[in-house]
């Protein structure tokens, strides 16, 4: 239920910002992450963890994770404002497909023929999706296409959020989730003051309650999403992050008219079974483990 929750949270925080039509990414990240820190302070300071939540032996380590997390999240937010909601959503899918590759080039993990076969089938399913835009691209009269290049943006930003997940997994390792959470959360704001240069605009009343809206939503949304990982498995409770796909439908065509093309619709569910595939894998390979470990008697 909290993941479910989490989920809708997250969608209502991307029709926020999609709702408050074209505004420079690096100021969308800004409002993202400046106002999801206020219901995060809070729900330490109710949990009583806010004295030490930002403490940390690595702030080096943070600093990467945020200024990798940034370049993700300016560029997701890029492709939200010039794709359907639907298709927005569904491309990000590619991410935990490709934490699999990264795992396995970066950090040696050994990847077995069946993930690496799901993998493939995944990135079949993205380009189904895709390939309606990307095909604009061998035409040359459609080359500044804003679809085309949201396509783009959302694809590179899902393969920069994999190589975040990679330096998440490596924190986790020594600090807390509060402290990795709240971190982010603030050295994104500082990272993404450094767009103001750029062309920030001037935002209308709307447009200021919709961004302040979806940054509120990011912090509420992590929070639910980090109580749904304390009470259930991570493979129990990560594939339902896919119900974010039908909510992205709905949400899409009742508020922006968005009806979803047969290539999404194919091309999602692709990348649903094959990333449902791996999280069963993950989930089959961990109960082995744990078995070993059970079977293997105490040395010494």
């Amino acid at each position: 239920m909290l993941k479910i929750v989490s989920v809708a949270v997250f969608v209502a925080m991307s029709s926020c910002i999609k709702a408050a039509g074209t505004v420079p990414a690096g100021q969308i990240v800004f409002f993202r992450s400046f106002f999801a820190i206020f219901p995060i302070v809070v729900f330490l300071a109710f949990q009583g963890k806010l004295g030490t939540a930002f403490s940390t032996k690595r702030p080096l380590n943070h600093i990467a994770r945020g200024v990798v997390g940034v370049c993700a999240m300016g560029l997701g937010f890029f492709a939200l404002i010039r794709l359907p909601l639907p298709e927005a959503i569904t491309l990000n899918y590619a991410q935990p497909l490709l934490v699999v590759v990264f795992s396995s080039i970066f950090l040696g993990e050994a990847i077995r023929v069946y993930r690496w076969s799901a993998v493939a089938v995944g990135l079949v399913g993205v380009l189904v999706i895709s390939w309606p835009e990307l095909t604009l691209l061998g035409s040359g009269a459609a080359l500044g296409d804003q679809e085309v290049l949201g396509v783009i943006a959302a694809l590179v930003a899902a393969a920069i959020s994999a190589v975040a997940m990679l330096l998440v997994r490596n924190l986790v390792q020594s600090e807390p989730t509060a402290t990795i959470v709240l971190w982010f959360s603030v050295t994104a704001s500082v990272l993404a003051l450094l767009s103001l240069p750029f062309g920030w605009q001037a935002l209308t009343p709307v447009q200021a309650g919709l961004l302040i809206a979806a940054g509120f939503c990011g912090g509420v949304a992590q929070i639910l999403m980090t109580a749904a990982y304390r009470h259930a498995e991570a493979s129990v409770v990560a594939p339902f992050e896919y119900t974010s796909m039908l909510l992205g439908i709905v949400v899409g065509y009742l508020a922006f008219g968005d009806v979803p093309t047969v290539h999404m619709l194919i091309g999602g569910l692709i990348v649903v079974a094959a990333g449902i595939f791996i999280i069963w894998r993950e989930r089959q390979l961990g109960l082995e483990r744990a078995r070993t470990r059970q079977a293997t008697p105490p040395q010494g």
